[in-house]
């Protein structure tokens, strides 16, 4: 999540995995369009899988029923350990994306959703991603879609009122929603991008109380109570959602992201 530097991984396995469970039951379901679309495109029976920021293993679950072998790393212990409850047969590490406990060429695909860029060098965290692929390989880089008319993005602006001050010149979540930063930054790390996929994939819950629940999990929201409050987070968060709450009391909120698949360069 370098080798030289600082690494990330354990800050933001601390925030990530602050509140697992909720994620694992409330959250990580609405990026369920994003790994079948992703995996139908790259996983075959006998594939060697390798997911980057696993989390609570749902991924990983979907890959191991396509017939995969599945590996997966996380900095969160509390999200892996669902990971294990969900797929046993997984080979699961705790560790940094910015130094893997890979032997080189092992995968035959990668994935990193929405986890690269939560590195603290995030071209070196796919410099490490094409080191452990295989010649040949694909690595998929997933990001959010661009933030023009998307709700979700609505939703996460909300943040913003209950978050510390950024640093100065830090990204921003959307920093690589457009295709040619996204292309520069797999170009960056030793990647040959060849392929760009939007997918539509709306957040969908059944009541305020479980939306609130699932929002509340992010890493972002984490940093958000640490510095607000979780009575200021669930406030922001209930005030941005409720122009999608629906006839039926659930929520519709729509998102999209942007899927990249890459080779490594030698290939």
């Amino acid at each position: 999540m370098g080798a030289m530097e600082e690494l990330s991984g354990k800050e933001n396995g601390d925030l990530w995995g602050h509140a697992a469970r909720n994620w694992a039951e409330a959250q990580e379901q609405t990026l369920a369009p994003v790994f079948d679309e992703v995996l139908r495109r790259t996983v075959k029976p006998s594939t060697s899988y390798l997911d980057l920021g696993c989390g609570a293993g749902m991924a990983l679950a979907k890959a191991r029923a396509l017939g995969a072998a599945v590996a997966g790393l996380d900095a969160s212990a509390a999200l892996l350990d669902i990971a294990r409850e969900r797929v046993p047969s997984a080979e699961l590490y705790l560790g940094d994306l910015e130094a893997l406990p890979f032997a080189d060429a092992s995968f035959d695909v990668v994935t990193g959703f929405n986890s690269f860029q939560y590195a603290a060098n995030p071209v070196r965290a796919l410099e490490e991603a094409a080191r452990v692929a295989r010649p040949g390989a694909t690595i998929v880089i997933v990001t959010w879609g661009e933030p023009e008319g998307m709700d979700a993005a609505q939703v996460v602006s909300a943040m913003k009122l209950v978050l510390p001050p950024p640093p100065q010149g830090a990204p921003g979540p959307f920093a690589l929603s457009a295709s040619e930063r996204l292309q520069a930054f797999a170009e960056a790390g030793g990647l040959e991008p060849y392929e760009i996929l939007d997918i539509e994939s709306p957040w969908i819950y059944p009541d305020r109380e479980t939306a609130l629940r699932g929002l509340s999990s992010s890493g972002v929201a984490a940093r958000a109570i640490r510095y607000s409050g979780q009575e200021a987070v669930d406030a922001a968060h209930a005030a941005a959602i409720a122009p999608f709450r629906q006839p039926d009391g659930s929520y519709r909120i729509g998102a999209r992201f942007k899927a990249m698949c890459a080779c490594p360069a030698s290939s």
